[in-house]
């Protein structure tokens, strides 16, 4: 797993560190309830944060489309301009899968941040029925799109991974 030690890698500051163990002690949180352990939140230039969520994709209440990316993401594009949303950034405790990277896309965040990767999330969850993964990096969706996303990650995969254990049962 990927971790940051002394140093960031190029294009990453403290602050987007710091808002990305934000996003992973949001995925905590939302495992203490239940849920399943993922967040994301959308973030402007300056760190001001613009909208968070946890996922509610969980049956019988939840519904399957509600990860904590897309709804984040919608969040801020009810409150954000689409100038302003391409120089905000969508932090989030594990790689978005290919429906929440179509939100990131057609939303206009200008770029993402994410902790644990799509594959070592499926080391963590096996072939559980409540998380069918894709073997679709977030950064190939963004490649077919007319607009470039920067993408960094993965990051801080050790951190991120501490709320998925145990869950996955």
């Amino acid at each position: 797993m990927t971790d940051l030690t002394n140093t960031t890698p190029p294009g990453i500051s403290a602050l987007d560190v710091e808002l990305l163990r934000q996003a992973i002690q949001l995925s905590s949180a939302a495992k203490a309830l239940g849920r399943h352990p993922f967040a994301a939140l959308v973030a402007d230039q300056s760190g001001k944060l613009i909208s968070q969520a946890g996922n509610n994709s969980m049956p019988p209440e939840g519904d399957p489309t509600q990860h904590a990316e897309l709804v984040a993401a919608a969040k801020a594009a009810r409150l954000l301009s689409p100038q302003a949303l391409a120089k905000c950034t969508l932090y989030t405790s594990a790689e978005p899968c290919c429906m929440c990277a179509g939100a990131i896309y057609w939303t206009g965040i200008g770029r993402v941040v994410y902790a644990l990767s799509e594959h070592a999330l499926l080391g963590l969850t096996g072939d559980h029925p409540e998380n069918p993964t894709f073997s679709l990096p977030c950064r190939e969706v963004f490649a077919r799109g007319q607009r470039q996303i920067p993408v960094f990650g993965p990051m801080l995969e050790s951190e991120a991974a501490q709320a998925h254990v145990g869950f996955w049962k």
